[in-house]
């Protein structure tokens, strides 16, 4: 069962009554992850460079936001981090925002993620800077996730941080001295000042759409009350102790970088336009569960998580920004006398060829190549499918 599979039954009637409130991007992910891998698409005839096995598929429509279309994107994202890994262990943060904004997320998706990314970067690299927790430059991966186990918005970012950074001369490697790399409590209370102010400041200057569920909050004095409102609770701000070197960092990385609300192995039944698929519980302990919505509802919470053209949702910060992201490595490797670069890339090689069989022979494992090419058109004529 696919998502797929949902949107080819059930895709024109849920389309028939959100099509008013259908964003442009919404539309193309609907259209390609409907078309994915089907004749309408086109198809390719691979071949395998050793054992001569052919086969015949249908082109994938790579759209971000398809369940189905993610392994090369993530594996070739790997591919390009495995040599800015250092040899130390890292930490993941995690920054959410209080459900109260989601109506405010919805009228603002690019203003209100950038404000996210921002905030949670800033946060961390204060914190660090500072003689009192670490006193130390570090380099951060942010990953934008818009969804909770349920496909309701639950916008937040996962961070991973190696455990340590630069002396603010450049002279030595800092480690950290708490086990959680630096104190929540803290990064909860600062990054909640950081996103209120960028919140006020956006408002201010009249740059936050209030429409529909939000369009109380155009009314300054409101928005004043709310933003007050969350001031006075605790965000949330997890942080997991450390996951290792570079080898689990990849592999984390691997799981987390490239998801999609929801995959298709979630899903256990599409019945009488109803969906089951199998959810988590956070709210009490992570306990396993079904979850069951009509097909509507389920396609209305998966495309609440489509992103705005061009919206990069992995982003790299301090140490590990684009600007000067390879003289600081190469620094911080000195400091760390890491192990040969050589040695790295065998075993982060090794992690990509674990995690996928993507292009490859299912006789032999050697590699599989595109040797001929198909229009849509073509495949319609039935004649190119013998395979033999």
């Amino acid at each position: 069962l696919e998502v797929a599979d949902i949107l080819r039954a059930h895709g024109d009637r849920f389309l028939d009554r959100y099509r008013s409130s259908f964003g442009y991007q919404q539309l193309k992910a609907f259209r390609a992850i409907q078309r994915c891998r089907t004749a309408a698409l086109g198809g390719h005839r691979d071949a395998c460079l050793r054992c001569g096995y052919r086969t015949i598929s249908y082109n994938s429509c790579r759209n971000r936001h398809c369940p189905k279309c993610q392994t090369q994107a993530r594996e070739r994202w790997l591919a390009a981090r495995e040599r800015e890994l250092l040899a130390t262990d890292y930490f993941h943060v995690v920054f959410t925002v209080p459900h109260e904004l989601n109506v405010l997320a919805l009228e603002n998706l690019r203003l209100f993620y950038d404000l996210l990314f921002t905030a949670s970067a800033q946060t961390l690299l204060e914190i660090a800077s500072d003689p009192k927790h670490l006193g130390a430059e570090i380099g951060v991966i942010g990953i934008l996730h818009t969804w909770g186990q349920n496909l309701l918005l639950h916008p937040h970012i996962h961070c991973v941080v190696p455990a340590g950074g630069l002396s603010p001369d450049h002279r030595r490697w800092v480690g950290p001295r708490y086990p959680f790399f630096l104190p929540v409590k803290v990064l909860s209370r600062v990054f909640r000042g950081k996103f209120l102010a960028g919140l006020k400041r956006l408002h201010r200057r009249n740059k936050l759409q209030c429409a529909g569920p939000a369009v109380a909050l155009a009314n300054s004095r409101q928005f004043a009350q709310l933003l007050r409102r969350l001031h006075r609770h605790d965000w949330v701000v997890y942080a997991k102790p450390a996951f290792g070197g570079p080898m689990q960092v990849l592999r984390y990385l691997g799981r987390y970088t490239h998801r999609v609300a929801i995959s298709n192995h979630r899903l256990l039944a599409f019945e009488q336009e109803r969906v089951t698929f199998r959810w988590k519980d956070y709210a009490h302990g992570g306990k396993q569960g079904q979850m069951t919505l009509g097909a509507t509802e389920f396609l209305r919470r998966f495309f609440l998580h489509v992103l705005p053209k061009s919206f990069v949702r992995i982003r790299h910060f301090g140490l590990l920004a684009n600007r000067f992201r390879a003289s600081h490595l190469a620094l911080c490797r000195q400091l760390l006398i890491s192990t040969s670069s050589t040695q790295q890339e065998a075993k982060t090689q090794q992690i990509h060829a674990e995690g996928s069989s993507l292009w490859h022979c299912p006789h032999g494992g050697a590699t599989m190549v595109v040797i001929q090419r198909f229009t849509a058109a073509e495949l319609s004529a039935c004649m190119y499918f013998d395979s033999s």
